[in-house]
């Protein structure tokens, strides 16, 4: 029998869950073990728990075949404990290093009580953590537990059920379960608390309570469904009334109930604005049938409230929290100055148009900062002109780069009139980065977040760890990513980071990349348009060496000798050079080009043809390897600087155990590889069917159609994907040659 269960609910939580099982398995006492109960989350959290599983036999999942809610997911994990103590964790919350040992050595310290109560600290997307305000309660250094009678200050702990460890013979004893409901931690935690006969004290913060900027706290939310909480203080004082020898909480629990029943009238963003009325006749109720004899109602305004709940005046309670109306007044007047002195800045036009009504049928689509016609948005484009043509569609683009916009593509200079009415009064907003600051989103405006590659890099706020790597606003970004109203993503690795580094309230859309549909249905004759247009020869290899960009390097200096390789490598040989595009045209490939050896195709338009026409990627930590990766072709990770990206950048998984192929770390050892063809090996090949299945899951050639089926024709049911081994074989340069000599 392990020490600890750690009971772990588990919904719509992919962006937080690895952290979390990692701070339990992390521990340095090992003997626990895990209840993880998926309660039919609709996202990934379930194939997350089964990988872990599978990787750890300490972790037991629960699939539940329904979706039942919080405490009674919780009830489906209580009953497969099996430790000596029993201990609840939500998902997206973390142990603290050493939390176990701790708790460990407490419950031993005293005599393993019945609850071992220990603290927390809650922790925001901003890197701020700050403790439990009540800490102070827990600094008790006596060896001995106690009954709740000897610290009945204890009640003033948040009624919340993860910041203690009970001894699962007693929750048995107690026959404790969790009900169903919006506050079922109340009536769990009054009721254990007060009913233990033993309960130790840890001052210790043990669990890190995470603080969701996209209100991932479901009590903060807007909703009839607080109403809840009359039923569990119900049950509360049922359970009072089935145990007599509990008669002396009667008091202490009244107050704590009427306490919960002010907060939940006197916050704004709890009640809808016209259930405030029932809501006060509901508690005034309560107040009166459940009000125990000589309760004494406490000094001053909270004392005065308790009063006027008990008479039923509404309407004197609305003008007693006046003060605090006219506060909240104050501060959204003061907002509203601030956005109406942005919406001056945008200019006469644009806020004109704010006011005009939405163009239901108009989509504005913008790419890498409004400097081409490219990427997801493209693919998504091209399929919304198949789908939904009475659609309008209109690129926003750079005024520099409206050369580049294709024939019949309908598009706006960025900052014109046309461009600020488009951006006002479309329906649909698509981007592969963020919208500039200054466009708003407006009430019923669809943001479509595409992403342009699967992150190796860390992103977001994950940079934060990393300060090296960026100088930008985290506030400013998340505002921006605020407007998003669907994020998609190609591998559900994508999904879990996006959320995580991104935390707002989009919708995550498994789609696959819709740019990499391109990749997965071309056949061979593709693929000799594609070699063709760069002039490359039926005889030629061609391998597409696309480095990424280093922070720590101020211009694109390529680790490759360039002249070498064309040297050693021979004629039949030819290298394409694709400088980051933070660099532009690079004059050390400008050098070579004259040989005809080595071709920039920097300024390229379209990347997927580059990919089609090469035989294989060299790269390094470019988002490249991950779209390259669908073809089946060989990739080599060129990655002389790993330690110094790795520490300077950070990453999400180590390139050099987990990489899509063959792997250099010297100049030397690519020439090898490359010269020896090792690079294509039976071990090349294995290592790159793992990274594949992988980051390659929901690419099967459909990606931008599911987009348009979701995003603009509103079908909730999502288009089944391709199982990955029927997906067909994209022809290799060598096959579409003799596919072409056979025709």
């Amino acid at each position: 029998m392990p020490t600890f269960s750690l009971v772990i609910p588990v919904y719509k939580v992919q962006g937080y869950l690895p952290e979390c099982l990692d701070s339990v398995l992390g521990q340095d006492c090992t003997d626990f073990e895990i209840i993880a109960v998926d309660d039919c989350s609709p996202d990934g959290s379930g194939a997350l728990l089964d990988e872990y599983a599978e990787r750890d036999p300490r972790i037991h999942v629960i699939h539940l075949m329904e979706n039942v809610g919080l405490g009674r997911a919780r009830n489906a994990g209580l009953e497969k404990a099996r430790g000596e103590y029993v201990l609840f964790l939500d998902s997206d919350d973390t142990l603290a290093d050493g939390a176990l040992s701790a708790m460990a050595d407490r419950i031993g310290a005293t005599g393993r009580p019945d609850i071992l109560v220990y603290d927390y600290a809650r922790t925001y997307w901003d890197g701020n953590m700050r403790r439990n305000q009540r800490a102070d309660l827990l600094r008790y250094e006596g060896s001995d537990a106690f009954s709740l009678a000897e610290h009945p200050e204890l009640l003033d702990l948040l009624q919340i059920v993860w910041n203690k460890a009970y001894r699962r013979d007693f929750v048995t004893g107690a026959g404790l379960v969790f009900p169903p409901g919006y506050y079922e931690d109340a009536p769990w935690t009054f009721c254990s608390m007060i009913t233990a006969e033993r309960i130790a004290l840890l001052d210790r913060v043990c669990l890190y309570y995470r603080q969701r900027r996209e209100g991932g706290n479901i009590l903060k939310t807007v909703s009839r469904k607080h109403f809840d909480v009359f039923d569990q203080y119900g049950r509360v004082f049922d359970y009072l009334d089935a145990h007599e020898g509990l008669d002396q909480w009667r008091g202490p629990l009244f107050r704590k109930m009427v306490d919960h029943y002010l907060t939940i009238l006197e916050r704004a963003g709890r009640l809808p604005q016209n259930a405030r009325a029932e809501f006060f006749h509901r508690a005034s109720a309560d107040y009166r049938a459940k009000l125990p004899k000589g309760f004494v109602r406490p000094p001053g305004n909270d004392g005065r409230k308790y009063a006027l709940l008990e008479r039923g005046a509404f309407t004197a309670f609305m003008g007693a929290t006046r003060a605090a109306k006219l506060r909240d007044g104050v501060r959204r007047r003061a907002r509203s100055a601030v956005n109406q002195s942005k919406r001056r800045a945008m200019g006469l036009i644009y806020r004109s148009q704010l006011r005009a009504p939405l163009d239901e049928n108009l989509a504005v689509f913008s790419a890498y900062w409004n400097r081409s016609v490219t990427c997801n948005p493209a693919a998504i484009d091209a399929e919304l002109a198949r789908r939904a043509p009475h659609i309008r569609r209109v690129w926003a683009v750079r005024p520099d780069a409206v050369d580049e916009v294709p024939a019949g593509v309908d598009f706006v200079r960025v900052g014109s009139r046309e461009y600020w009415t488009a951006v006002a009064r479309a329906k649909y907003l698509v981007n592969n980065v963020n919208f500039a600051d200054s466009v708003v989103k407006r009430e019923g405006q669809v943001h479509v977040q595409t992403h342009h590659g699967t992150p190796l890099k860390t992103m977001g706020l994950d940079q934060r760890r990393y300060p090296a790597s960026t100088n930008m606003s985290f506030g400013k970004l998340l505002k921006r990513c605020d407007r998003w109203d669907y994020s998609i993503t190609s591998n559900r690795h994508t999904g879990v980071v996006w959320e995580r580094a991104y935390p707002c309230s989009y919708e995550t859309l498994e789609a696959g990349y819709p740019r990499n549909d391109a990749l997965v249905n071309a056949g061979a004759e593709d693929v000799r348009r594609a070699r063709a247009a760069l002039g490359l020869a039926d005889g030629t290899k061609a391998f597409l060496y696309m480095p990424t960009h280093r922070e720590y390097q101020p211009a694109f200096v390529p680790s490759l000798d360039l002249a070498r390789f064309a040297e050693e490598l021979g004629p039949d040989v030819a290298l394409l050079v694709r400088g980051h595009y933070f660099y532009g045209n690079s004059p050390h490939v400008d050098e070579l080009r004259r040989t005809g050896r080595v071709i920039d195709v920097t300024a390229h338009p379209r990347v997927e043809e580059l990919y089609l026409a090469a035989d294989a990627l060299i790269t390094d930590y470019s988002s490249a390897m991950f779209d390259y990766a669908v073809l089946d072709r060989p990739i080599i990770s060129y990655v002389p600087d790993w330690e110094t990206y790795s520490v300077v950048r950070g990453t999400y998984f180590d390139l050099l155990k987990e990489p899509p192929g063959a792997v250099a770390t010297t100049q030397e050892e690519l020439l090898a590889l490359l010269a020896s063809g090792a690079y294509d090996s039976p071990e090349a090949a294995g290592h790159r069917d793992v990274f594949r299945r992988r980051f390659c899951e929901f690419d099967d050639g459909h990606a931008a159609e599911r987009v348009v089926r979701r995003v603009f024709l509103g079908e909730e049911q999502p288009l089944p994907f391709v199982p990955f081994d029927e997906r067909r074989a994209v022809p290799t340069p060598a096959g579409a040659i003799e596919d072409d000599a056979h025709a």
